[in-house]
């Protein structure tokens, strides 16, 4: 492999654990010492997580409190990557399906955020679909009339579950999504993981080309799909919901560069 000069992590079942409420984390074991081996050797590494219930700066704050050394310009979501993406499409306004969290970095980047209920919600540029516990008919019924009306519909994640400390647990932007495109046939942008837009994105803030950023991550249908699209390096943890045997069992296109025990094995690595 080409020498890595950036990493790009993964959060749930890479770095840490979560609860459902996403309230509470517990750092996997080697997250905190290899995010500070990094530091030290002045290897850039940026955080992205599919979550989208904090913005960046917050998410970012919960880690360090739970031990994890992240700075706010380290931490992305695919928020991150909507923003600039829809700033280069021209999008002024967007109907947001989430939580306030979800739109914060839309409205950092200008964009003018409506939500169902509001006048003109159904005549925007944009949908943006992202983490909504609360999601009702009304939002999704909004959100087709939009797309109808010609808005672009962009999506923070379409994987079905994420590892938590119960186990599995359902991504709601991908059940939303799913009704949307149901009704209204309308092609997704996706701007979380395994987005190349995504991984474009990571390469920019790292400074580094795509080939040279590391890819650490726990789902082979997530990081790894992303880091073969982009030609980038992949390493894949058990510390998630797939195990060695899970990964062995992977297609070859979806099994990493490298198979770790879990993250703390980077530090064999560097």
């Amino acid at each position: 492999m080409p020498p890595i000069e950036g990493f790009m992590f993964d959060l749930d079942g890479t770095l840490i654990l979560s609860d459902r409420s996403l309230g509470s984390y517990r750092v996997l074991p080697g997250a905190t010492e290899v995010l500070e081996t990094l530091e030290e050797k002045d290897i850039p590494f940026v955080v992205l997580t599919n979550g989208t219930a904090y913005p960046p700066a917050e998410q970012a704050s919960k880690l360090r409190k739970a031990g994890l050394p992240v700075k706010d310009d380290q931490m992305l979501t695919p928020s991150s990557v909507a923003a600039d993406l829809m700033v280069r499409h021209g999008e002024r306004s967007a109907l947001l399906l989430g939580t306030p969290g979800v739109g914060h970095c839309l409205n950092e980047a200008g964009i003018e955020i409506l939500f169902h209920g509001d006048d003109s919600a159904d005549k925007v540029d944009a949908v943006y679909v992202g983490w909504h516990p609360g999601c009702g008919m009304k939002d999704i019924e909004t959100a087709c009339n939009a797309v109808r009306n010609g808005a672009r519909l962009y999506v923070a994640s379409n994987v079905p579950f994420f590892a938590s400390t119960s186990g599995r647990t359902m991504g709601y932007s991908f059940a939303i999504t799913a009704a949307i495109r149901a009704v209204t046939k309308a092609p997704m942008i996706l701007t979380g993981k395994p987005s190349l837009e995504a991984l474009r994105f990571v390469a920019r803030k790292l400074r580094v080309p795509m080939k040279r950023v590391g890819v650490v991550g726990d789902d082979p249908l997530v990081e790894i799909i992303m880091a073969r699209r982009g030609g980038a390096q992949s390493f894949g943890v058990t510390t998630g919901f797939n195990k060695e045997a899970d990964w062995r069992a992977q297609d070859e296109r979806r099994r990493p560069d490298k198979l770790l025990s879990g993250v703390s094995d980077l530090l064999d690595f560097l």
